[in-house]
């Protein structure tokens, strides 16, 4: 744990792959229940999987016998996870914007309710210094 219980918790999102969005989000979360502010940048295919509202059917392709496990315990979907951060009110989804050109999606921005669009500079300024990073 860090020696600064208040300090950030920054996670960068560039897999779409359910598991890893999942443990991103899993992250946030966890520093969000400590009562730390949480950051969660999404570049291409996780700001993809935000975009297309692709957050409820966990998908773990040829492993059905985690889709099992994870529906069999109830573990949260993303979308439960990401209502969990919102309502904490101690973290800040954001997109990067040259993701977003990259995959042409500009028009589906309003569904994704994404916080904060960035471009690197940004992203590099919001978060210098912080040490608690996971990248994902």
């Amino acid at each position: 744990m860090s020696t600064h219980p208040t300090s950030k918790v920054v996670v960068f999102l560039h897999s779409g792959d359910y598991d890893r969005v999942h443990q991103g989000l899993s992250i946030a979360a966890a520093a969000t229940a400590a009562g730390r502010r949480a950051e969660v940048y999404l570049f291409w295919w996780a700001l993809e999987r935000f975009l297309t509202d692709a957050l409820d059917e966990p998908d773990f392709p040829g492993r059905d016998d985690v889709s099992d496990r994870f529906e069999a315990r109830s573990m949260p979907t993303l979308r439960a996870l990401l209502e969990h951060l919102r309502d904490s009110g101690l973290c800040t989804l954001a997109g990067c914007t040259g993701s977003l050109g990259a995959l042409g999606a500009e028009e589906r921005t309003a569904q994704a309710r994404i916080e904060l669009w960035l471009g690197w500079s940004a992203i590099l300024q919001r978060t210098a210094g912080v040490t608690d990073r996971f990248y994902l």
